[in-house]
């Protein structure tokens, strides 16, 4: 049985920082609702969609947003989760910190867009003000984490165990998983300890190019995703770990539904439904998290895979 980790970044852009209070009402209703002439492709769908198949999983709701437009918003987005039973999760994006109506730090002077970017003491402060925010909307208790665009060091890892929170699922190896400082000269690919914080790290893989990429639907062709679920199975792998996000369903305009991307999602969603002997898609709460003692090489698929995704994607830049 492997442990699939299907995990949703839900956040909202106001696509520059200009005009961002008047952007903001169409923003929320393009990132987390996503209305379309066809229907709505947001996040309401993708959790009517998880609901149908009896799938759990995990959506790392980014709070610091609401310091700018206040709480109704992220109260909503608490809400639609919650109502549909599924975990909700702590993310951070910090270009919000100096955007915020009240300071969350003591230096906001400039635009900081990592975590990284921060000291221990402000990550601290940061990580517990986003705590404190999902709180304040009604969110149950988190305990898992991911850094926003993945930019997290080892001092992300001591503010979350500071903060009280056990998991992390910030390490990607294709972004700033290998500059973090976790396990350097290691690619990692299955869960570690480190900083008395477990870190789930994203599913990455080696291409029919020999690129590695991580496990996203808007990255990986369906065939690629069903494959490497097979082959970590294989493996006796412990844990996969899948990328999306809120609004991931829809064009880069978001206007209209990318219909590649939404049959991966529901062939995806149709597969592990059948496939529920192999394969366990669950949260991280109530999760007993273990150390991987050794870390093994990335997964690999077929190149014959890999082309069929190179063609998908062609397609999509040309009708989108």
């Amino acid at each position: 049985m492997l442990d699939v980790h299907f995990t949703v970044d839900v956040e909202i852009w106001c696509d520059g920082w200009v005009d961002i209070d008047q952007k903001f009402p169409d923003a929320f209703r393009k990132y987390i609702i996503g209305p379309t002439s066809s229907g709505d492709y947001g996040l309401p769908y993708q959790l009517k969609v998880l609901e149908d198949h009896a799938l759990s999983a995990s959506f790392f709701v980014e709070p610091l947003f609401s310091t700018r437009f206040g709480d109704q918003p992220l109260e909503e987005i608490v809400a639609l989760i919650r109502n549909s039973h599924q975990e909700i999760q702590l993310h951070l994006h910090t270009e919000w910190v100096d955007e915020s109506r009240q300071p969350l730090i003591a230096n906001t002077a400039t635009k900081r867009r990592h975590l990284f970017h921060y000291s221990l003491e402000e990550q601290t402060q940061l990580v517990g003000a986003g705590i404190f925010l999902l709180k304040k909307a009604q969110a149950p208790e988190v305990n898992a984490f991911r850094a926003g665009s993945f930019g997290f060091s080892r001092n992300t890892l001591r503010a979350l165990h500071a903060n009280g929170i056990g998991i992390d699922s910030s390490y990607n190896a294709t972004r700033f998983g290998p500059a973090s400082g976790v396990m350097p000269n290691v690619t990692v690919v299955e869960p570690i300890e480190c900083e008395g914080v477990f870190e789930y790290p994203m599913t990455v893989f080696k291409d029919g190019t020999g690129s590695l990429r991580h496990v996203q639907l808007t990255a990986c062709s369906y065939g690629e995703i069903e494959a490497l679920l097979w082959k970590a199975l294989e493996e006796k792998r412990s844990s996969f770990v899948i990328l999306s996000h809120s609004f991931e369903l829809l064009n880069p305009s978001k206007n209209r539904p990318d219909e590649i991307v939404v049959e991966r999602f529901r062939k995806l969603c149709a597969f592990l439904d059948r496939n529920r002997d192999s394969f366990r898609t669950c949260g991280f709460q109530g999760l007993t998290p273990k150390a991987v003692p050794s870390q093994p090489a990335p997964l690999k698929v077929t190149p014959w895979k890999t082309g069929i995704r190179m063609f998908e994607q062609a397609y999509r830049r040309k009708y989108q």
